[in-house]
């Protein structure tokens, strides 16, 4: 039998977080009936209206007013189709009319959920040993495990309670240049990030995209949680506000649709002029040429779940906005559930240093510990109490947030968030208290983010 070592393998399958993620789907395996704040996935009450023969007949129609035909439009869903998209036009639409990001149909590129877009991003933008790719930290484990694969090197840069430290951002780009490197890309999300429900405030927008210009790097905006913001206190998207085209737009339809379509999208409308032509040589959108690398990655997204989703969203007036109205009152709905239900654990006494954040919207809170939370506590807990959580040192490429633990209220129930923030407390009491002065604080030394 032939027997492989990882040694020989790529360097990827040895990253951390790529560990991290198997444990974390190992435990939840083995401790099904436990009450989970770990999984980020969207709710399953809105599948339950899922008329998915209704959405494909709304597309076909559509393709066959729009010039087609119906035989042609039917056929659509069978054949392979181009590989920036089918639906473009109807994207294109509803961010126009819901988010002010006004891009050409053909700067668009329909992918298979938002993990490709970053991927075949990173694979255009980090061209060279030099380029560097800048991330939030914490940040999406999604980004920076498309850059382990690919071989890229990251730069984290702290985030505060107003998001992404600009300043920071602009010292780490002067860093780069003087070790003879360049940052390309800086990955952010500025709506209730994964993992730590921060948002970026108003005024700190233009300043990146300022510094962007000014430092020549593109920002790599994710945008999976914008939805969820409470009426009245939306903020433009980065892309929305982006004059010189320094912003790549990265969507999904996972949260507002329903992930199993697997269907995502990236608005990527800078200007590349073919190697080698001079000043009056005809340009393409950055667009174009993601889609030439996804003709080597996944060919083409289905054009059954790209049809599904543009039906649904023409089910909704061609906007983003209505078909996700009811999901956002419902994930907004869970956290504002998770958070009373933590005061009043709280309430009812903690050990000292226990404390989280207070998000406006997204799916998830970020509590610190005065111990590590680690893979043994983990255990312990979902061992001793049945409820499951996740820790956050993964999402840290800066080597912080060993005393950090993630919980998502997306996917649970009211009555489920009660039981499993009582069960939380349990625990917390019974095996968070700060180590004692002597040996114990010794070994618990080291881990304070």
């Amino acid at each position: 039998m032939t027997l492989l070592s990882r040694e020989v393998l790529h360097a990827s399958l040895q990253d951390p977080v790529l560990e991290s993620i198997g444990f974390l789907n190992e435990i939840m395996g083995r401790y099904p009936d436990a009450l989970s704040f770990a999984p980020g996935a969207p709710h399953p009450a809105p599948y339950e209206d899922l008329d998915t023969a209704r959405y494909l007949d709304r597309f076909t129609a559509h393709a066959a007013e729009s010039g087609l035909g119906p035989e042609r439009a039917a056929r659509l869903l069978y054949e392979y189709g181009p590989a920036r998209g089918l639906i473009n036009g109807i994207v294109a639409d509803a961010l126009r009319r819901d988010q002010g990001i006004d891009a050409d149909p053909d700067a668009l590129v329909i992918t298979v959920g938002a993990q490709e877009a970053m991927f075949l991003v990173l694979r255009a933008l980090i061209a060279a040993p030099e380029d560097v790719l800048a991330v939030s930290d914490p940040c999406f484990v999604g980004i920076t495990s498309a850059a382990s694969l690919l071989g890229a090197a990251v730069v984290p840069v702290p985030e505060d309670a107003d998001g992404l430290d600009v300043d920071a951002l602009a010292e780490a780009c002067r860093a780069a240049r003087r070790s003879g490197r360049r940052i390309r890309a800086c990955y952010v999300a500025p709506d209730y990030a994964n993992p730590g429900g921060t948002r970026m405030a108003a005024g700190r927008r233009p300043r990146l995209l300022e510094l962007a210009e000014r430092e020549d790097f593109l920002v790599l905006e994710d945008n999976a949680y914008g939805f969820t913001a409470p009426p009245g206190a939306e903020l433009p998207a980065l892309k929305a506000l982006d004059g010189g085209r320094r912003v790549v737009h990265i969507g999904t339809f996972a949260k507002v649709c329903f992930p199993g379509a697997r269907v995502g999208y990236v608005v990527a409308d800078q200007s590349v002029r073919a190697a080698g032509g001079g000043s009056g040589a005809a340009a393409v959108p950055l667009a174009a040429e993601l889609a030439r690398l996804k003709t080597a990655v996944t060919v083409n997204t289905s054009p059954v779940c790209q049809a599904l989703i543009a039906g649904m969203l023409l089910e909704h007036g061609g906007s983003l906005a209505e078909l996700s109205r009811a999901r956002s009152v419902l994930y907004r709905r869970n956290l504002a559930h998770l958070l009373r239900a933590l005061d009043r654990e709280g309430a009812a006494g903690l050990p000292e240093g226990v404390e989280w954040n207070r998000p406006g919207g997204g799916f998830f809170v970020r509590m610190r510990l005065p111990v590590p939370a680690d893979a043994r506590l983990l255990e312990a807990s979902a061992a001793g109490y049945g409820v499951l959580w996740t820790p956050m040192a993964p999402f840290h490429p800066g080597g912080g947030g060993r005393r950090t633990l993630r919980l998502s209220c997306s996917y649970l129930e009211p009555e489920e968030i009660d039981e499993g923030v009582r069960r939380l407390g349990a625990f917390l009491r019974e095996h968070a208290r700060r180590p004692r002065a002597g040996a114990g604080a010794a070994a618990g030394a080291g881990g304070a983010s």
